[in-house]
């Protein structure tokens, strides 16, 4: 299979921090990441929101797309995604309405309901003087339809005993950020077919093909048009691993395979690791902490360009779209330069071609 049948690409970028990394070299990797994309014709960068994580330094989706856009041309950039419980939606609608004005035409708010943390930080984001609804996640379809009435040009009306109070997110909006609606689960497949919002299922995070295709399904089926969206508009995302060889492509591989596994095991968090810090890892593991090493492995892309390139193009048809969201996974060996991502930047530019 050639490269004129990929999908169109993008990329989710989770800001990933190594073991031989600063906050401020992650960062400037990350910029450099997102240059490459934008050199390339990727189509879109997003930004994910998670918090107190060794490993992640994308606390603040809103002020790294405003670093992101600056330093780009024309790729989109955006939020994959804002964790709305964690915020006022209106504070959401005015960070995305500014950058939608200082980046017009560009930017993506996608959304979702995760904590995107552990529990003692999810209260402190919500708790902690932010004026967040102790039950936020219930009132989250409210909170959606508010930031979309809020960034409008004419705003949404308040009624008061006074009379009507308009509320904007900025004093005079040209345009409007698109809004996706972000989910791994059935609710909100649901609830953006409910809206008629674009919506994108976490297949990078599950993996699971039936739990994907049945997201995929129930939103199409049940999707009703909105003055947003006439019909069913969706895209996958993948992680992925590219390299010159398939043995080079699963070395680079194992450091993000490793931070997974730690995860799912409850394990201690720890900044991700280097490839040959992983594989001394990796060689010592237990039987069945390989077993959810090769069960993740084999949901990912990881390979040679061509093959990698091949099972992109076999996934949009698999499930009916024209877009895949990679987030490339690849790590770094001992001694690179800390304010790059070699492996990374490799994945994006061997799939790119």
């Amino acid at each position: 299979m050639t490269s004129a049948a990929l999908p169109r690409l993008s990329v989710l970028d989770l800001v990933p921090v190594r073991s031989d990394q600063a906050t401020a070299d992650a960062v400037a990797a990350s910029l450099s990441l997102a240059r490459t994309a934008d050199r390339l014709g990727y189509h879109r960068y997003w930004i994910a929101e998670h918090h107190n994580m060794p490993a992640v330094a994308a606390t603040n989706p809103p002020l790294l797309i405003g670093l992101i856009a600056s330093a780009t041309e024309r790729i989109r950039v955006g939020s994959g995604g804002v964790m709305l419980p964690n915020h006022a939606p209106l504070v959401v609608a005015e960070q995305f309405a500014l950058l939608e004005a200082a980046f017009p035409g560009r930017i993506d708010l996608g959304i979702g309901r995760a904590p995107g943390s552990d529990p003692v930080t999810s209260w402190a984001l919500r708790h902690g003087g932010g004026g967040v609804s102790e039950d936020a996640v219930n009132h989250f379809p409210e909170y959606v339809d508010n930031v979309l009435a809020m960034m409008e040009p004419s705003g949404v009306g308040i009624a008061l005993r006074g009379g009507q109070h308009v509320l904007k997110a900025t004093p005079v909006a040209r345009s409007v950020p698109q809004l996706w609606l972000l989910g791994s689960s059935d609710y909100s497949a649901r609830l953006a077919a409910t809206k008629g919002l674009p919506y994108v299922f976490a297949h990078h995070f599950s993996g699971s093909r039936s739990g994907t295709e049945q997201a995929l399904a129930l939103y199409r089926s049940t999707f009703q048009p909105s003055p947003e969206l006439a019909e069913p508009r969706t895209f996958l995302t993948v992680n992925a691993s590219v390299a010159e060889t398939a043995e080079e492509a699963e070395r680079q591989a194992l450091p993000q395979l490793l931070m997974m596994l730690t995860l799912r095991t409850g394990a201690p968090l720890t900044a991700q690791h280097t490839v040959e810090e992983a594989e001394k890892i990796a060689a010592d593991l237990p039987p069945a902490h390989r077993d959810l090493v090769d069960a993740m492995r084999g949901r990912w892309v990881i390979g040679a360009p061509d093959d990698a390139r091949r099972r992109l193009a076999e996934l949009a048809a698999t499930y009916g779209v024209d877009e895949v969201m990679v987030n490339p996974v690849g790590g770094a060996h001992e001694g690179a330069d800390p304010r790059t991502a070699p492996g990374r930047v490799q994945t994006l530019s061997l799939l790119a071609g």
